[in-house]
């Protein structure tokens, strides 16, 4: 049990904790240094089960370590540092302390070899996370929490039966390599895809997120949808079926995020995006594709949370979140505004940035696997984001049109933590090999090459010209849009249902009730009329017609007697 104590979420739960009972200085302190212990952990770690306990007739293997699971423990641990630094001067205690627990639970997941403790923390993991967005304490907040919590609590129960389908069928707990080819298998696989944010309940994702606080969307953008790709990169490489979905997410984040007017919220529709990515390489399967999935979420998680840091102290300072509400905001914010664009030159692959050198292995993958109209594919939905996130975020936000605001950048701390992941994104894009040698297959690749640089730029510049091509359009289409998703059904039909059945329920229990009681009445006054002072057998009668009765009963006595004897 020794090993335990090296597992790396033991830091980040136990600072998660001590944020509960410290203030000040100490409180920042243990936020920042909880996340560097957990680095350290994480590469202190061997590969191999570190721990295991037995359970019953099977083996537990709660800390299990390879290259996988320490690439996504060391982002996970540094978007920890980063996402407390920029959270450093939060005033909701329960937050901090509900995303510190929502780390360590994903560190949980990360580390598991086995499939009752990926659930146990999987479950744990929607607990911490949805606490994360009622703490913003809002109305809409406690909404959007609600939903999210119906939603990942149903995922839990497919991903539980899928489970218990699989032991009862093989008899082994291991988490490994499996195809959805039978039923438990693929109630698995839906259990994980709907923590993706996979078709058709992709709307949890821009539905809940933008409804946490400006730190807390910083959190919940990094953690479940990717522990997602972690587990569907161990559980399902080479599904194929996972390509189709991959690539219906990349084009429905793109089209819902066009179209939507809050700036949050578009980013929410982003992450679909950007995980229909890594879906889709993982579909294919290959050792190129796998590196190219994993090294994406790594990317993914830091560009991602820049851009939401970005838009998150955009809001913190004006209190607005719509486009249409921004505009010439770079003359007050040059410092937000220029780590927004490096986020969405990013997202956008562009040369020499870490997006470019993550998703070119993913369409080389599709390319080499003879996949080439996903190839095709790939590139219109690298597009498509460079229209979306790298140019209408930072055009309505702080280059279009000048809405006369002129707030302040925001607190040092929260630009310290955006500074620090704008250059990982160019480090990393910059200095590739290094960045190469952390992924689960060694191979050699080389994403900066001139055909690769100049296709990258051709589909840029056709994309951004499309832009500014309709520009005109695209500014009455965002103040007169609405749009509907799919939680439309559950939202509108299933608050219907809901309602209809309360009511029906209702008007059926107050019938069960009546009747009873009219029963109960009835009863009472047969038992009142034969019981009562005046009833029946309350009546006095004569000695004689009493010993008649039992003599009568004597004789039906001894008449059954005798017929068993």
């Amino acid at each position: 049990m020794s090993s335990l104590l090296f597992h790396p979420a033991l830091p980040i739960l136990i600072g998660a904790f001590l944020v509960l009972r410290l203030n000040g200085t100490a409180r920042s302190i243990v936020l920042l240094g909880a996340p560097l212990v957990c680095l350290a952990f994480v590469w202190m770690t061997a590969d191999g089960v570190i721990l295991s306990i037995p359970y019953m007739e099977w083996t537990l293997e709660p800390f299990k370590a390879d290259k996988m699971s320490r690439l996504f423990a060391t982002v996970f641990g540094l978007m920890a540092f980063a996402g407390n630094l920029y959270a450093l001067k939060q005033e909701k205690v329960l937050e901090l302390f509900s995303a510190n627990i929502y780390i360590a639970f994903s560190l949980g997941v990360v580390f598991a070899g086995d499939l009752i403790t990926v659930f146990v923390f999987w479950e744990l993991m929607a607990l911490a996370s949805s606490t994360v967005i009622f703490s913003a304490g809002t109305d809409t907040a406690r909404a959007a929490g609600m939903r999210y919590l119906m939603i990942h609590l149903l995922g839990g129960v497919v991903l539980m039966a899928g489970i218990a389908g699989e032991v009862s069928a093989t008899g082994s707990i291991a988490f490994t390599s499996m195809l959805p080819d039978t039923l438990p298998r693929a109630l698995i696989l839906a259990g994980f895809l709907l923590n993706t944010g996979a078709p058709p309940f992709s709307a949890w994702v821009p539905d809940s997120y933008p409804e946490a606080s400006y730190s807390g969307m910083v959190f919940l953008s990094a953690f479940t949808t990717k522990t997602a790709v972690y587990v569907l990169a161990r559980g399902f490489p080479g599904a194929e079926i996972l390509i189709f979905i991959g690539l219906f997410m990349i084009f429905y984040g793109i089209i819902y995020g066009l179209c939507e007017n809050n700036a949050r919220k578009m980013l929410g529709y982003s992450i679909v995006n950007q995980v229909g990515f890594m879906v889709t390489a993982i579909g294919i399967g290959s050792a190129l594709a796998i590196n190219g999935a994993v090294a994406h979420a790594f990317a993914h998680i830091i560009y991602k949370a820049l851009l939401i840091m970005a838009t998150g102290s955009v809001f913190y300072v004006t209190g607005k979140r719509k486009f249409t509400e921004y505009g010439g905001l770079f003359r007050t914010m040059p410092l937000t505004a220029i780590c927004c664009i490096i986020g969405g030159l990013s997202i956008s692959a562009f040369p020499f940035t870490s997006g470019f050198v993550s998703k070119a292995m993913t369409a080389e993958a599709a390319y080499v696997g003879e996949y080439y109209w996903v190839w095709y594919l790939l590139a219109a939905g690298t597009a498509g984001v460079f229209l979306d996130v790298g140019i209408k975020l930072q055009y309505f936000v702080f280059f279009g049109k000048d809405s006369g605001q002129r707030p302040p950048e925001p607190p040092i701390h929260m630009r310290a933590a955006m500074v620090f992941f704008a250059v990982l994104c160019v480090g990393i894009g910059v200095a590739p090999q290094l960045f190469y040698q952390l992924l689960p297959y060694a191979q050699e690749y080389e994403p900066n090459t001139p055909d690769h640089i100049v296709t990258q730029f051709q589909i840029l510049l056709f994309s951004g010209a499309a832009f500014f091509l309709f520009l005109k359009y695209y500014g009455w289409h965002l103040v007169n849009s609405l749009t509907l998703d799919f939680d439309w059904f559950y939202r509108v039909w299933g608050r219907k249902i809901a309602v209809a059945f309360t009511q029906n329920s209702g008007s059926a229990r107050d019938s069960i009730i009546d009747d009873l009681s009219k029963g109960a009445k009835q009863t009472i006054d047969r038992i009142h009329h034969r019981h009562g002072p005046a009833g029946v057998l309350a009546r006095t009668m004569p000695t004689g017609r009493m010993v008649f009765w039992a003599i009568v009963m004597l004789a039906v006595y001894l008449l059954v007697d005798f017929a068993f004897m």
